[in-house]
């Protein structure tokens, strides 16, 4: 195992000719600890498989510096980096056993067949393949296939990480949950450093320790699920974590507090000073409620989601959505809703606003 440290890497396709480069990552110093589990959580075109290639030797940066554990890895082929990478789609050999399959890579290296034997053993036990190991690959189902591919990485005992690319993609929903647990299982008994690539918040939530959230080729936080969840420092976080997503409402400033259409809020993150540039205040629908005061708004739609529902209200131009229980009231005549101050923040050109209270 390694800890994984990324030096001002940059990277650029090769743009067509008189073209200047267009940087897929652009600067990017992150380290991912020894035996932690984290995800790369972002859209499509980010930069997260980009990211996870280099971390690989798939790819080697523009720009920058990869250490292993301290040690320059920038130039150093794959094989030299003792990578695992679980694809989107199974590799596996079809016509080989489940067994033969999990070996593969431990008889590639001359490892003793009886030690092989019994990792490949014990392995199979964790992925739940026991009974499956003289089972031709090729009547498996895509997630016993991609338990397979899991499971190469798995066995081999001198790996430094296993790099996971969007690994369930291709399995059924109702399987999914399935292996999201397995794989903290997993991590959790063996403590190898994990890297799990995904565009969907629920598997990258369930799964790390630490989100690295992406967006346009940059890093734009990382933290714990509920750090990300309660404080997002860029209104993309805000936007792309939670469901609904986080209403972000234009604003100006009074005395270090936001106005909001006229409405003076009160957030307990004031800003210092006064500021320039594009200013906006963010909420999520969990922290909005309807009150006997406050934004006179109209109710435009009602989802009822069963435990609660999404309402969308409009105050002039803009919409806002809330979280409502199913037991709460929803006003008939004259609403009005109210913004929770400690969950209110600040933002400037699309960042957070740090305070003093932060």
């Amino acid at each position: 195992m390694s800890r994984i440290e990324f030096k001002d890497v940059r990277h650029a396709y090769p743009p067509p000719a008189g073209q200047a480069p267009v940087y897929a990552l652009k600067e990017i110093s992150q380290v991912w600890e020894d035996g932690g589990a984290y995800a790369l959580l972002g859209p499509s075109g980010c930069g997260k498989t980009t990211l996870l290639n280099i971390i690989s030797g798939l790819l080697t940066p523009s720009e920058g510096s990869i250490l292993f554990d301290g040690r320059d890895v920038t130039q150093q082929p794959t094989a030299a980096r003792h990578i695992a990478q679980v694809f989107q789609f199974p590799v596996v050999y079809d016509t080989m056993t489940v067994f033969d399959n999990l070996a593969f890579p431990l008889r590639n290296r001359g490892m003793p067949e009886a030690r092989a034997t019994e990792r490949v053993t014990e392995i199979a036990e964790m992925l739940d393949l026991s009974d499956r190991l003289h089972q031709r690959a090729a009547g498996l189902t895509a997630d016993g296939k991609q338990k397979i591919s899991l499971g190469r990485g798995l066995v081999r005992e001198e790996v430094n990480a296993i790099l996971f690319d969007e690994p369930l993609t291709v399995i059924d929903p109702h399987l999914k949950w399935q292996l999201r647990s397995k794989l903290k299982e997993l991590h959790q008994q063996i403590g190898v450093t994990m890297i799990y690539v995904t565009h969907d918040q629920v598997e990258a939530l369930t799964f790390a320790d630490q989100v690295v959230v992406m967006y346009d080729g940059g890093v734009v936080q990382v933290g714990t699920p509920v750090e990300l969840f309660n404080r997002p420092k860029h209104t993309f976080v805000g936007y792309f974590i939670g469901s609904p997503g986080m209403n972000v409402l234009p604003c100006k400033l009074e005395n270090g507090q936001p106005v909001f259409a006229n409405n003076l809020l009160s957030s307990g993150y004031p800003a210092d000073a006064d500021l320039s540039g594009k200013l906006e205040i963010g909420i999520r629908p969990e922290f909005v409620r309807f009150g006997d005061d406050g934004i006179p708004v109209e109710i435009q739609k009602v989802e009822d989601l069963g435990r609660y529902q999404v309402v969308t209200v409009k105050h002039e131009a803009e919409q806002i959505k809330m979280l409502v229980g199913e037991d709460e009231a929803i006003p008939a005549a004259s609403p009005m809703i109210q913004f929770d101050p400690e969950n209110l923040h600040i933002y400037r050109d699309d960042w957070v606003v740090e305070t003093h209270n932060a």
